[in-house]
């Protein structure tokens, strides 16, 4: 299968473009960085650099695909102007989405973000309603990042409504790789009174490319939205106690299928796409959260 992956420079993108190729799969990579012109190593996806906020750059890296995977995005709201963000992400998510059902491309994997609900980046705080979060939590995002990606699953909604393509939405949890574990996750593992609005979720980029290759393959019909998140808490913490402990009756409790629970939930994923996901914080972390020496 032809897959274009976009933002294919990115954290996420590197590891799904990996997981792509190794899947057997021909992937037309495309990102903002530019490209080289030496000879390219053996096995190396096509490249081409594209603005994908110009609907003639969308056009031209998606006219050949039968799937598209759409990882492109600035990825959170702190760091650009607010107009930036909505602007960036919406425009890129609408004009790759109208190129490909003019193509008539068969799948569109659409990369949003597990801070659609909205509780991550508010400017009037609230939490979610219940824990472990899935699917189909009430949505009331504030930020231009949630905004944005909201509007973009209604978007696959809209495009599969008027055409025959079939769409994907995967949230992922809060992404990590090898570089950043220690540093973004060790305070959790070492004290659960270091909170995030995710409940001690996460995701591991690898098991991350994972879903997203089986996204690809799906033959899911319409639109279908998957969390995708670690089974277990960062730290490994009894998930309904430190619940209870830190945000006491606010947050319902429900059923849990582990001690060490995530506060997000992957069953749907699991369940509808076969995703079973195969690395753990503990592949990277002690139990006090150091970097494992290798």
């Amino acid at each position: 299968m032809k897959v274009l992956i976009t933002g294919a420079h990115g954290k996420v993108g590197r590891a799904a473009t990996q997981a792509m190729v190794d899947a057997g799969h021909e992937v037309h990579a495309t990102d903002l960085s530019r490209p080289g012109f030496e000879r390219k190593p053996v096995g190396a996806p096509r490249y081409t650099m594209a603005d994908l906020t110009d609907a003639g750059e969308a056009y031209a890296v998606v006219r050949d695909a039968d799937a598209v995977v759409h990882i492109a995005a600035i990825p959170e709201p702190t760091g650009n102007p607010p107009h930036v963000v909505f602007q960036t992400n919406l425009m890129a998510t609408f004009n790759v989405l109208e190129a490909a059902v003019r193509f008539g491309v068969k799948r569109f994997v659409n990369i949003s973000s597990e801070t659609v609900p909205g509780f991550f980046f508010p400017e009037r705080d609230f939490l979610p309603d219940y824990a472990p979060v899935d699917e189909e939590h009430p949505v009331h995002p504030q930020d231009p990042y949630a905004l944005s990606k909201y509007f973009g699953e209604q978007l696959m909604d809209a495009a599969v409504a008027r055409s025959d393509i079939q769409c994907i939405t995967i949230r992922p949890s809060w992404v990590q790789f090898e570089g950043n574990y220690e540093h973004n996750l060790g305070p959790q593992v070492r004290d659960a009174s270091v909170l995030s609005p995710n409940l001690w979720s996460y995701i591991d980029v690898y098991d991350l490319a994972d879903a997203i290759v089986l996204a690809t393959e799906s033959e899911l019909a319409g639109h279908e939205v998957f969390y995708i998140a670690s089974p277990d808490n960062v730290g490994g913490h009894d998930f309904a106690e430190i619940l209870t402990k830190y945000y006491g009756d606010t947050i319902e409790l429900r059923d849990l299928d582990r001690a060490d629970a995530s506060g997000i939930t992957s069953a749907k994923a699991q369940r509808m796409l076969g995703w079973t996901p195969k690395r753990s914080w503990r592949d990277y972390l002690d139990a006090e959260g150091r970097a494992l020496r290798k």
